[in-house]
């Protein structure tokens, strides 16, 4: 796919005119992959096949967590486009009653006479029904790997929620899973369906960067109150919702927490903070932007939390996880990434890759994209501006590639290739952080080391999950 600065494209067009000829049609992104083969949980049930989905079928859609980002963002956008992707909502499910009752409520509010759909509070039930084709995932971040195995075994497909899984080695788990069960997953990290982040692989991919050498992205809140510090309703009572079960697999578990259960993305023992909401918005386009996502071979993690923002939120604890992170990821061909999330830093540089020929600045929101060539090399790259591009965080866009995927049977904008690497890059930033060491990475192995193995011996440790740490 590399092609040289010099090289004459086909047809016998120059390589100047080849450049300002493309076009803004998004290119597959080729990823390696690699398999794993140590599973989190054991052995599990043989998989079942599902239905198989013809180019013109209806799909059958549930949803297994309708809180705010379940409810507001999925449930909401794929009613608007029910018609267009050719999709039915059969059912839902939720821990809360209330938070079951008002899904319900939405979805069917104007549908068509004799429309139907479901609740339920085990989503176990819904994975037994057969005629469901695919799951939408937005439970709490402890819950994503459980339930998109048991969705996969049940033969269904699954748009899951970023972060993909809590833990790393869930994250190898649900990689194997995926490729034995054949089902099409959708990690919920929209922005890699805009298209400026697949024309920045397909420059890069016909070799307009050169070597690259290192990437930036960084996503900015400025919250004085807290970020995260969501209203706590009225109806969050024990008898509303299963709370041992909504916590089941983490290790510290507490009473009955209404703070918990609302403000949980600043507890490390259901979410990783930043890391896992607003990071995998800059990391996952970053990686496919790239033409040839990697694992990374080395990353380091700084956090802090200086400014204390909950202390103006009364009634809630400070929270675990950091307010402000700055990552560093090397990966094997030495290209170097740094992706940064603030919930008290408004402003931030904007998304850019550079190679040594020349580089890509995306704007902001991925409406604009151009490509700048090194002042030594501006005779082989030539300057390229492309606008009114399609905006990075388009969700239903992201729905869309899913539904379409599922169909072709192709792997989507974020599928697991993707979503594992990005997933490995995540994990081992919490770790550097957590734990203050620089994380180095063997993809073949899967061994986590502090040491180079020369100087200074390799000091190898295991990937945390639940109950490694004492908040976990």
């Amino acid at each position: 796919m590399n092609q040289k600065a010099n090289d004459v494209p086909d047809g016998g067009t120059t390589r100047r005119e080849f450049i300002k000829k493309s076009t803004l049609a998004a290119t597959a992104v080729a990823a390696g992959t690699n398999l794993f083969k140590t599973p989190v949980y054991g052995q599990t049930q043989a998989p079942s096949p599902g239905r198989v989905i013809g180019a013109n079928d209806r799909l059958v859609v549930a949803y297994i967590g309708v809180g705010a980002q379940g409810f507001n963002a999925h449930v909401h956008t794929q009613k608007a486009d029910a018609a267009a992707n050719n999709i039915v909502q059969a059912a839902v499910c939720d821990l809360s009653t209330t938070r079951q009752g008002v899904a319900k409520k939405f979805i069917l509010d104007g549908a068509a006479a004799g429309a139907t759909c479901d609740t339920y509070k085990d989503y176990e039930k819904i994975l037994e029904r057969k005629d469901i084709d695919a799951v939408t995932i937005s439970t709490v971040d402890h819950w994503h790997a459980r339930v998109s195995m048991a969705a996969l075994d049940a033969g269904k497909h699954v748009y899951v929620e970023k972060p993909m899984t809590r833990y790393l080695g869930e994250a190898f788990d649900l990689y194997d899973k995926v490729k034995s069960t054949g089902k099409v997953l959708q990690v919920g990290s929209q922005g890699c369906s805009a298209i400026a982040w697949h024309k920045a692989a397909e420059l890069i991919q016909k070799g307009q960067l050169g070597p690259l050498v290192w990437g930036q992205g960084f996503y900015p809140r400025n919250n004085p109150k807290g970020e995260w510090n969501y209203d706590i309703q009225g109806w969050c009572l024990p008898a509303d919702l299963d709370w041992d079960k909504w916590q089941a697999p983490v290790h510290n578990k507490t009473p009955f927490s209404a703070d918990s259960y609302f403000r949980w993305r600043k507890y490390y023992p259901y979410c990783a903070g930043l890391l896992g909401d607003l990071v995998p918005h800059r990391l996952n386009p970053l990686m496919l932007a790239t033409g040839n996502p990697e694992f990374p071979c080395r990353v380091v993690s700084i956090g802090t939390n200086a400014i204390h923002t909950d202390k103006n939120s009364p009634n809630t604890p400070e929270r675990d996880s950091p307010e402000h992170m700055t990552i560093l990821a090397e990966f094997p061909s030495g290209l170097t990434l740094v992706v940064g999330a603030s919930s008290v830093a408004g402003k931030a540089p904007g998304f850019a890759i550079y190679g040594q020929h020349a580089s890509i600045n995306i704007g902001g929101s991925g409406e604009r994209l151009e490509l700048i060539p090194e002042k030594d090399f501006s005779e082989d790259v030539d300057l390229l501006t492309l606008d009114g591009l399609t905006p990075t965080e388009s969700i239903p866009a992201h729905e869309q590639n899913w539904f379409e995927c599922i169909r072709s049977n192709k792997e989507p904008n974020a599928g697991i290739t993707l979503g594992t690497k990005a997933q490995t890059v995540i994990s081992l930033a919490e770790m550097s952080q957590r734990l203050k060491v620089a994380c180095l990475f063997d993809e073949k192995t899967r061994k986590i080391s502090t040491g180079n193995g020369k100087e200074y011996g390799i000091n190898e440790f295991e990937a945390i999950t639940y109950g490694t740490l004492k908040i976990s």
